[in-house]
């Protein structure tokens, strides 16, 4: 799996940092220890991200939708 943001180019470092974890599920004390900065900074830096715009995309293989290869084979003999 790959997360995209789309946008980054509008976010300072530490705000693509705060993006980056928080879209990765981490909560805001993991960013805490993780950055070394204070809840209050990591709300601030998260805020502020949002307030730009940016887009998430996780990009995955197709093979693991079971979308491209024999996935097709394995229904049909499993219809027959």
């Amino acid at each position: 799996m790959q997360i995209e943001i789309r946008g980054a180019e509008k976010l300072s470092y530490r705000e693509r940092q705060v993006v980056v974890l928080k879209e990765m599920g981490k909560s805001s004390a993991e960013i805490c220890r993780t950055l070394r900065i204070s809840a209050s900074t990591v709300a601030t830096l998260y805020n502020r991200a949002r307030s730009k715009g940016y887009a998430v995309v996780i990009v995955l293989p197709g093979d693991t939708l079971g979308i491209f290869g024999g996935e097709d084979e394995d229904i049909e003999a499993e219809t027959e």
